[in-house]
Order: C-alpha cells, then sequence, then structure tokens
C-alpha cells in the first residue's frame, strides 16, 4: 500500500484526493504555487512544499520540481490529479526513473492515448469509428490541404490537455491559420506542449463518455456512461449519469466501444473514454487517462469511489468485488460552479469571494472558501455540486434549488444559468447536445432564475438593515439614535445600484418612514408604496463586525418572507426565497469630486483589458490603421484567450504594453486617435 501520497495539483480535485488518502491511512503531501499560498486544499495535507510562481508553466508544470518535492517529503507515490501534468508521460516516468508510483497509465499507455492523434489511430485498429482527421505540421501551404482534406467546419484540437483549452471551431478556410496560432498560444500555456490537429466538426451532436477502470491482474471494467452535453467553449457546465439518451442497446455497444480501446493499450487505472453521438451512430473522440472533473456522478450512481480503486490499482491491488459487481442506481447530476460572467461572453472574473456557503442535500466538491481571492492564473472553476435522487427530474430539482438557495458573494458566478439550465423543459426533457447554449440564450435562461420582484424587495431589505446598522453603531449622540428626525412624517430615501460596480446598473430608490414609536410606518420602491409593510424583526448575526449580516423579516402584501443581508463596505448582498441580488448603497455625502465610470472606450479610443491577465499577442503597431472591431491584443487569463478590439475605427496613438506583460482588468493596453481622412 502506497503510504505517503504526494498531490501535483491544486483546487478542489487535490483537496478530493486528499480527503479519500487521508481516509485509507495515507500520509499526504500537497504542493502550491505563489497565489496558492493561502489555498483551502493546503489545510487538509499534513505537508505543503511551494513550488514559487504564478503562471502553470512556472509552477505546477514543472515536471522536476514535483519530483524534487517526491523525494524531499519522502513520498512513495504522485497523484496528478486532472489537468496540469495529468497526462504526461514525462511525470510518469520521471516517477518510474526515481521510484516512486505514478497514479495513473504507464508512461506507454500515456504516449499511446494521451497524444489525441495516436489514440485516433489506437480506436481505429480495435474497430471503433473515428471522425476523420489531420496532423497540423509543414508549410503554411500543407495546412490548407490538411483542411481541405478533412473537410470544414472543422475543429481546431490541442493534441495534449483537456477542459476545452487549445480547441477552436473553424468554418471558413480562410480563418484556419489564425485558429491554428491561437489553439498553439492556448495548448502551450496550458500544457507545456503547443502541438494541435484537425478534426471534422459535427453540428450538435451529443457528447457521452464511458468510465473504465483496469488493473494490472488482467481485469478491466467499465461503470455505465456520462453525458456532458451542456457546454460553453467547449467545456461542460453540466454532466449526468446515466446519459437520458442511451437505451441498453446502445449503452452496450458504447462500453464494448470503450473497452475495446483501453485493452489495445492495455490500460491500468481509471480512465475515460469519450465519443460524440448522434442518433445510434457513435464516433470516438478521445481517451482522457486520468480522473475526470465529473466522475461524481459515477460515484453516485454506483457507490464507488474512484479514487480509492485508483490508490489500490497503483499499490498492485486488484479491483474489489463492489468495481467488478457494480450496478447503477438512480440519477446524479453535476453542475460546474464557475467564476465567470455569461452576460459578458463567460468572461472569467476575479476578485474576492467573501461568502460561499451551499445547502439542499447535495456534494460540494470545492476549491474555495470565504474569503478566498479568484485570481486569474488558473481556471476559474469554483466547485463541483452533485445532486443523486430516485429519478433525473427529482435530482435536477434538487441541483437547482440548492444552487439557488447558495450564499455566494464577491464574484459574479454562471449560477443563474446553472438553474435556468437545470429547470428549463428541454433539459428536463432531454434535449441537450453541445449546442443547447447555442439553441438556448444563456441570458434567457438566467433570467428565469430569479423572481422579478426580487430586487424592489431586496433594496428594501438592505435598505431597512443599513438603518439597522447605523443605529447600532452610532455612538456621536447616544441619546438621538441614527435616522432620527423631528418631523417624523417625512420618509428617508436611499439609492441603491444594482449589481457590481463594474457594470453600472439600474438604480433602485427607496423611501421608508417609522413612526415616533419606531414601527415602520411606509415603505416604497421607486415611487411605488409597498402594500401593508410590516417590519417584524432586523436581527444582527454575530460575526465579523467588517462584514456584518443583518435577518430582516418583513411582510408586504399579506407575505412574510426573511431577506439575509450580508454588508461587505457599501455593498449589500441579499438573499431570500425570491433569489439573489447584489446592491450597492450609492452615498449621500460622496467624498471628493465625481469621476468617470471606467476607461473611456469608444469616445476617446481608450481600450482596455476587460479582466486581469498576461499580454499573449500584439496586433497593432503605432501608427496603424485600423477598422471597428479589428483585434489589437490579445489577453490570456485563465486558461482562456480574450481578444481586446477596436471599438471604433482609428489610428494607433499608442501601445500601452508588449507581449508577456501582465496586466490589471481596466488596464489600459491601447489609444487611438483619430485616423486623418485619405
Amino acid at each position: 500500500m502506497i503510504a505517503r501520497l504526494l498531490v501535483a495539483n491544486r483546487g478542489e480535485i487535490a483537496a478530493r484526493v486528499l480527503r479519500t488518502a487521508r481516509a485509507m491511512g495515507i500520509a499526504t503531501v500537497a504542493v502550491f504555487s505563489d497565489p496558492d499560498r493561502d489555498a483551502p486544499f493546503l489545510a487538509l495535507a499534513d505537508e505543503a512544499v511551494p513550488l514559487g510562481g504564478a503562471a502553470p508553466a512556472d509552477s505546477y508544470l514543472r515536471v522536476e520540481l514535483i519530483l524534487d518535492a517526491a523525494e524531499r517529503t519522502g513520498a512513495d507515490a504522485v497523484h496528478p490529479g486532472y489537468g496540469f501534468l495529468a497526462e504526461r508521460a514525462e511525470l510518469a516516468d520521471g516517477c518510474r526513473k526515481r521510484g516512486l508510483v505514478f497514479v495513473g497509465p504507464s508512461p506507454e499507455v500515456l504516449a499511446a492515448v494521451g497524444d489525441k492523434l495516436e489514440a485516433r489511430r489506437v480506436a481505429a485498429a480495435a474497430g471503433v469509428p473515428v471522425l476523420p482527421g489531420e496532423a497540423v505540421a509543414g508549410p503554411p501551404g500543407e495546412l490548407a490541404a490538411a483542411g481541405a482534406r478533412v473537410g470544414f467546419p472543422l475543429l481546431v484540437k490541442a493534441v495534449h490537455g483537456g477542459g476545452g483549452i487549445g480547441m477552436l471551431v473553424v468554418r471558413d478556410p480562410a480563418d484556419l491559420a489564425a485558429a491554428v496560432a491561437a489553439a498553439r498560444r492556448q495548448a502551450g500555456g496550458a500544457f507545456g506542449d503547443d502541438a494541435v490537429f484537425l478534426e471534422r466538426w459535427l453540428e450538435a451532436p451529443r457528447h457521452v463518455e464511458v468510465q473504465v477502470v483496469g488493473d494490472s491482474h488482467g481485469r478491466l471494467v467499465h461503470l455505465c456512461e456520462r453525458e456532458c452535453s451542456v457546454q460553453r467553449r467547449h467545456q461542460k457546465l453540466i454532466e449526468e449519469a446515466p446519459s437520458p439518451a442511451v437505451g441498453p442497446q446502445l449503452r452496450r455497444r458504447l462500453g464494448e466501444a470503450a473497452l475495446a480501446v483501453a485493452k489495445a493499450v492495455g490500460y491500468v487505472g481509471a480512465g475515460t473514454v469519450e465519443f460524440l453521438l448522434q442518433g445510434d451512430e457513435l464516433w470516438f473522440l478521445e481517451v482522457n487517462a486520468r480522473i475526470q472533473v465529473e466522475h461524481p456522478v459515477t460515484e453516485a450512481v454506483t457507490g464507488l469511489d474512484l479514487v480509492r480503486l485508483q490508490l489500490l490499482v497503483a499499490s498492485g491491488d486488484p479491483l474489489p468485488p463492489e468495481a467488478l459487481e457494480a450496478r447503477v442506481r438512480g440519477h446524479a447530476i453535476e453542475a460546474r460552479l464557475y467564476a465567470e460572467d455569461p452576460a459578458a461572453g463567460f468572461l472569467p472574473q476575479a476578485g474576492t469571494l467573501h461568502r460561499f456557503r451551499v445547502e439542499g442535500g447535495v456534494r460540494v466538491d470545492a476549491g474555495v472558501e470565504d474569503g478566498s481571492v479568484i485570481g486569474a492564473h488558473y481556471d476559474p472553476l469554483l466547485a463541483k455540486l452533485v445532486a443523486v435522487a430516485p429519478t433525473r427530474s427529482e435530482a435536477a430539482r434538487r441541483l437547482a434549488a440548492a444552487l439557488a438557495t447558495a450564499r455566494l458573494h464577491g464574484v459574479v458566478t454562471n449560477r443563474d444559468l446553472l438553474v435556468g439550465v437545470l429547470r428549463s423543459e428541454p433539459f428536463l426533457a432531454g434535449e441537450t447536445d453541445t449546442s443547447f447554449l447555442d439553441r438556448h440564450a444563456p441570458a434567457e435562461l438566467a433570467a428565469t432564475a430569479v423572481d422579478p420582484s426580487a430586487t424592489g424587495l431586496h433594496a428594501a431589505a438592505a435598505t431597512l438593515a443599513a438603518q439597522a446598522q447605523r443605529r447600532a453603531t452610532a455612538t456621536a449622540y447616544a441619546t438621538i439614535p441614527s435616522g432620527w428626525r423631528n418631523n417624523p412624517s417625512q420618509p428617508q430615501r436611499a439609492e441603491l445600484v444594482v449589481g457590481p460596480a463594474s457594470a453600472g446598473g439600474p438604480v433602485v430608490l427607496v423611501a421608508y418612514r417609522f413612526d415616533r414609536r419606531g414601527t415602520l410606518a411606509s415603505l416604497e420602491v421607486d415611487g411605488t408604496p409597498l402594500p401593508g409593510p410590516r417590519l417584524w424583526r432586523c436581527t444582527h448575526v454575530p460575526g465579523a463586525a467588517a462584514t456584518p449580516t443583518w435577518l430582516v423579516d418583513l411582510e408586504t402584501g399579506g407575505v412574510l418572507r426573511r431577506f439575509e443581508v450580508h454588508r461587505v463596505g457599501d455593498t449589500a448582498y441579499v438573499d431570500s426565497p425570491l433569489g439573489h441580488s447584489e446592491l450597492r448603497e450609492v452615498s449621500r455625502f460622496p467624498q471628493g469630486p465625481p469621476t468617470p465610470e471606467g476607461p473611456g472606450g469608444a469616445a476617446d479610443g481608450v481600450m482596455a483589458s476587460p479582466l486581469p491577465g498576461v499580454v499573449r499577442r500584439v496586433a497593432v503597431g503605432v501608427g496603424d490603421r485600423v477598422e471597428a472591431g479589428a483585434v489589437l491584443v490579445v489577453v490570456e487569463a485563465m486558461k482562456t484567450e480574450h481578444r481586446v478590439a477596436a471599438a471604433r475605427a482609428g489610428r494607433v496613438g499608442r501601445v500601452l504594453v508588449a507581449e508577456g506583460q501582465e496586466v490589471a482588468a481596466g488596464a489600459v493596453v491601447v489609444e487611438l486617435e483619430e485616423a486623418a481622412d485619405g
């Protein structure tokens, strides 16, 4: 049995592996980069080794640093998690040379299936259908010829790695060279290898995968399928087991195909064989020779701990009977909670997560906690939420309810989109494929997650909580409470901006009046009186004085509701049965002169980065003339490239960044001048 395990990863998967290892009595070691110095997963390890650096290439992708950390701490095994080095034969080979156990397939198997082109050849030789594909090599003219042979539309795809990184759809042959260059940049930054290839693109297939586990004694089993069709940017958002589209016959064919590929390479360990489905037709996609992000749904319906199986197999044990005889019971659905803004093209979000609370009887695999700082160097995944129930519809309802009532304060997330998808009729009917979010607008789905009446009532509750806090903390005039006035017939007023400060959302006007006995006499929102307002109580919840929480029990229209108001500075995060809101109180006495909102934008030709990141490409030089929409700078953040485009036509006056430079959100990258005629 493994005695001391080093986990060569971060975030929720590091925490996931560490928990199982400790439960098995295995000593644990974590590694961490500079930004992860205070990350929650470190508290789950017995020891931790700093790697230094921030970007993956300077920390989690450095094989020798990982191996040195294992030797320094006396670890006898390394678990790579997923992403980073998980499918790199170099790490597995380095472990072998240093006498360490690599928790995963052998270097030879990783070389065969970790290279997606080689995996396609293996699958084809095993009799499993594959889509047309071509390697990217040779001069530009050969690239065009390869694209023609594959046929359009096609997908430019990273040879190594996963997670939707280094994947771009190309429909026009004229865009192929630029897409290959962009995919190479993404793959090189995330996986340390910029090799890509071309593959025929199917419009609106289902994405279905089969979990396999093999041991060194010749036993190999599959544990049913998972469907992962609801995606954005080729990265999965919602996964479930079993697939609503797979019946007994198709399930048998999928399992046989997955085992054929795994047997062809002598697979040992836990892995996933992925397929695309259209009707009853299936095509091999790739092999993920590691634990998957979505593995918890398989665990939920089989009752197995896949990380435990990985550790047993890596120790040389045979698969236990429960794995060989596994049966599926019920239905499980997982939702990936990201720090990103679906309304802004899924733009990743950085900032401080002031509060993270999830209830509702669901499994939560999280890499964050209250106070976690979400930076720009890594994937913006915050947590995975998993619900299991006897039926698919019940699992969807349970998961949607847990997401809707979660306390997620401080950064914008995709929570409302996930809730909207889970509650939508097409999803509940099983009508899912990879174009789901193309057919169903994310903004419209997200809008269904919050009651339309929530904003006004939340603004009222936030205003009453703020007044209660001022009364509780007033010390200058102990005998005259805050808000007291000698003419109580006149209401007090507050203005609150809806949404984050950077969004510049609408303003809600709240007017309220207490009588001389301290009873709420009237309450208005945007000039409309709320019927029969009655404030039952406004209670302070003990906790950090810097971020107080108030429970506001407010009755309007004969209905009593509880509003939880969490205040951070001048921002109130309000949660209630109606949903959630972020509201910022506008000061009645602003300090200093007014300042313009954000960068100048199109009006003055100031182009800024929408988020913190690293400049990967500067596409223009001083004096260049550009048209509206032209790409000026490419910024990489959270494993995704973001193009800063010209908001209007003009001439480049100044370029304020260079390739490789780190920039902050809102940092000006290019200034445009008016272009002279002619």
